[in-house]
């Protein structure tokens, strides 16, 4: 399978590989921006596509994941798993956002680590039905936020404006 995978991100042009790789679930913006910058994209172009990318998968998490989690709990055989992983994520979450409303969907999004991201806001923020016209501003500013922190942090103030 990383063979099959490798072969795909070779035939595609780097710049749509990074939007690719960017809109894949925990990989994100944490993953892309290096592997844009050793493509050979410079840091800045590399951490706007992977932001681009990143988001793309944002607005149908937001609308679809409570119908896709709804249907999936009716699978006996993947039920205890996905209630598993949604009672994890809400618990690790929810206080945070409820707390903190939009402000702390932004600090979710924004911190990259493993558990966090477009993806972890998008389903948290689906499954505590907050509004689009709420939930998707702040992803947008939290991404802005971790595509940031992850381009200085792996390159440096030098290397982001180069």
């Amino acid at each position: 399978m990383q063979g099959l995978v490798e072969t795909i991100l070779e035939a595609l042009p780097a710049e749509v590989a990074i939007i690719v790789v960017a809109a894949l679930p925990v990989i994100e913006v944490r993953g892309a921006i290096p592997l844009g910058v050793s493509l050979g994209l410079p840091p800045f172009y590399a951490a706007f596509l992977s932001f681009v990318g990143s988001m793309i998968p944002a607005p149908f998490v937001l609308f679809f994941v409570r119908p896709i989690f709804r249907y999936l709990r009716n699978k006996e055989s993947i039920k205890n798993l996905v209630d598993s992983y949604v009672e994890r994520t809400m618990k690790n979450n929810r206080d945070k956002i409820q707390k903190y409303g939009a402000l702390g969907l932004v600090l979710l999004v924004a911190i990259p680590l493993p558990g966090t991201g477009v993806w972890t806001g998008s389903i948290v923020a689906g499954l505590m039905n907050m509004s689009f016209k709420l939930a998707f501003p702040a992803i947008f500013a939290g991404n802005a936020i971790a595509s940031f922190i992850v381009t200085v942090l792996s390159y440096g103030v030098a290397g982001v404006v180069m």
